[in-house]
């Protein structure tokens, strides 16, 4: 171990207690981040879990709710390639705990993300004793990867992508992430782009299979049900999809003093905040500026009132329903420099996007859906809401940008299959 892993090492150690009290903060807004916090730092209840599968787990390491959607994927095609497998499924968020409970089966454990020392990463290695491990997109901690090295278990990143500020800030500490990197089992990068910076890092890129979320199949009923929403509405509905903190106020600010009268009046607007914790953050914020607000949390399964300015998507696991609710969409994460979200869902749904000028953690994604019509880029949230209340009024056009979002989203599919008959061999190679 070098001096930089070895002071990795130690400031991992010593932030465990700011990692107590940041989780104890977080949890008074996300109850969620309260539950089995000892399994952070590698401490089970109880104090056999796992075991009687130890040397037998898939693990797979799927941090967020974006992740964890993508797993879910790869989850599918690893239990038709691998019959009887037991799944070990971790995370680092409340929402992905949540969307990931949905994978389980009877004999698969859940578990938080070990914190990164090398105390709580040998602890939950020693506990569970995967046969492999999948890291999903960006997941490469330094002791966890080394920690598997250590204990002989293969350790995987699948569905990889690495955006050039992610890679400059690798490099700069080249002397701990580049032996991280070159200490991964396999990697199979979203695009060639993806794939060049990663090797650049040392990793080896085994291929280039595309993102595992072209491979969602949007769930029927809430296709169903949003576009049971779309019909009741008399007004054409813009969704801002996935809104982050700052991007509300962005869009409230085109209507400031003008009480959306004109075009922007003419629209249902429909607002999916990215974060549940900002729920009742944003319905204040709406509020506060006059508008009439409805919550989705508030009218159950009937329909929306049609007689409100807002519909507030305030509910976990219906993007589906939402992006087949709305004529267009605004992506959110795009018009602060935050990176943008993954516009492959709404694609699948037959929704367009409008992008602001941020989107480098979905980069190829969101160009290749710009140069196909499936999507449009705008330089601020001026132009994104010109140019979304301009499309809704143009029939034909709106007609072209959703069926070539349909046509984008079905023409780069396989990549999960493809990936979990990599991840099949590998195990297979150790059985033997």
């Amino acid at each position: 171990m070098n001096f930089s892993a070895s002071a990795y090492s130690v400031l991992a150690w010593a932030a465990q207690p700011l990692l107590k009290r940041k989780l104890q903060k977080r949890a008074l807004a996300e109850p969620g981040y309260a539950e089995a916090m000892p399994e952070r730092f590698g401490h089970y209840s109880p104090a056999d879990l796992g075991r009687e599968a130890a040397g037998q787990w898939i693990w797979i390491h799927a941090v967020s709710l974006g992740e964890t959607r993508a797993a879910a994927l790869l989850v599918q095609e690893l239990r038709a390639a691998l019959p009887g497998m037991r799944l070990l499924l971790t995370h680092g968020t409340a929402t992905g705990r949540a969307e990931g409970r949905k994978l389980l089966r009877e004999g698969d454990v859940q578990v938080w993300q070990p914190w990164d020392s090398r105390g709580a990463v040998d602890r939950f290695l020693k506990q569970f004793q995967p046969m492999v491990g999948v890291l999903m997109e960006t997941e490469v901690w330094p002791n966890l990867v080394r920690g598997c090295q250590r204990a002989g278990v293969p350790l995987v990143l699948a569905n990889a992508r690495l955006n050039a500020k992610s890679q400059a800030g690798a490099q700069r500490w080249s002397s701990l992430f580049l032996p991280t990197y070159a200490a991964l089992y396999a990697v199979w990068a979203q695009t060639e782009e993806d794939a060049q910076r990663l090797r650049s890092l040392h990793a080896p890129v085994q291929a280039v299979v595309g993102n595992l979320k072209f491979d969602v199949q949007p769930d029927a009923g809430l296709l169903q049900q949003g576009r049971a929403w779309r019909a009741a509405s008399a007004r054409p509905v813009v969704i801002v999809a996935s809104s982050r903190e700052g991007e509300e106020a962005q869009w409230l600010a085109q209507w400031a003093g003008r009480k959306f009268h004109g075009v922007a009046g003419q629209c249902q607007w429909l607002i999916v905040p990215r974060h549940p914790q900002r729920f009742n953050e944003v319905h204040a914020l709406l509020e506060q500026a006059g508008l009439r607000v409805a919550r989705r949390s508030q009218w159950g399964q009937g329909l929306p009132p049609t007689d409100v300015d807002v519909w507030l998507g305030d509910s976990l696991g219906e993007m589906p329903l939402y992006y087949a609710a709305a004529d267009i969409g605004l992506l959110g994460g795009s018009f602060e420099p935050l990176g943008g979200q993954n516009l492959i869902e709404a694609a699948a749904c037959a929704c367009p996007m409008v992008l602001g000028p941020h989107t480098f953690n979905f980069a190829q994604a969101s160009q290749a859906a710009c140069e196909v019509g499936a999507a449009f880029r705008v330089l601020d949230m001026e132009q994104g809401v010109q140019l979304a209340t301009a499309l809704v009024r143009d029939a034909q056009g709106l007609a072209r940008a959703r069926q070539a979002a349909l046509d984008f989203a079905g023409a780069h599919r396989g990549g999960a299959k493809t990936t979990a008959q990599a991840i099949a061999q590998i195990v297979q190679s150790r059985k033997l």
